[in-house]
C-alpha cells in the first residue's frame, strides 16, 4: 500500500489524470536529476514523487 493513500491524493485533483500527469512529470525530473547528478536512487522515482506531491500538500 502507497504511503500515502492515493484516494487522499485524488481529493485534491479535479480528475485523476491531473494527478497522474503530475506525477508523471515529477518523476521524470528526479530520474534525470539523479542521473545528471550520477546518483542511485533507493526508492523508485514514483514512489519518491508521490511523497513530494503529498508532502506539498500537506497530506503527510
Amino acid at each position: 500500500m502507497l504511503n500515502p493513500a492515493i484516494g487522499k491524493l485524488i481529493e485534491s485533483y479535479e480528475n485523476r489524470y491531473g494527478l497522474v500527469t503530475e506525477i508523471a512529470n515529477c518523476a521524470r525530473e528526479i530520474s534525470a536529476e539523479a542521473e545528471e547528478g550520477k546518483e542511485i536512487l533507493l526508492e523508485k522515482p514514483v514512489s519518491i514523487a508521490i511523497n513530494k506531491i503529498a508532502a506539498e500538500k500537506n497530506l503527510i
